[in-house]
């Protein structure tokens, strides 16, 4: 169980999906970035917002990511953390780095509102990915057939050739 003195909690939303690495004993590291709201506005009236870094670990006997496979970038999430100091030497020199460790996700938009954020963003590149295929089509067309043989004959190679 963890301290609750030493323990903190944000709501933001997520600044990009996930990213998993999975460890040799099975289990896995989530890292993600979400953009936190400061509590005050500038003169203009802006709401400052901080792209915080946190990291998850899941166990290996967990199934695929647990809660952590059902959020993606946009999503409103409240992060419950503990904060952690790693103390490592590097280069001869003593590194403090101080990292955010994600006890609990709480998810504070519906998953028909999530789902949807999701769909537009696969349709969105779809249609991209359909706009830069219609552009190389007609520049594979008109490019000039290259000569393989040709183009290694003048050259002097360091080695022999069969």
């Amino acid at each position: 169980m963890s301290n609750p003195n030493s323990t903190a909690s944000v709501i933001g939303r997520l600044a990009n999906d996930p990213k998993v690495f999975e460890n040799k004993d099975g289990s896995k590291k989530v890292m993600l970035t979400a953009f936190v709201d400061r509590g005050y506005t500038d003169r203009q009236g802006n709401r400052i917002s901080d792209a915080l870094p946190f990291e998850a670990f899941v166990r290996a006997e967990t199934q695929g990511t647990g809660p952590f496979a059902h959020v993606h970038k946009g999503d409103l999430v409240a992060l419950s953390y503990e904060p952690r100091l790693n103390r490592y030497t590097k280069n001869g020199a003593e590194v403090f780095e101080v990292k955010l460790e994600i006890q609990n996700i709480s998810f504070l938009e519906s998953r028909a509102t999530t789902q949807a954020r999701l769909a537009e963003r696969v349709t969105k590149a779809e249609a991209q990915n359909q706009n830069l295929q219609a552009q190389a089509a007609p520049v594979a067309a008109a490019a000039p057939a290259v000569a393989h043989a040709s183009a290694v004959q003048d050259e002097q190679l360091p080695f022999q050739t069969a």
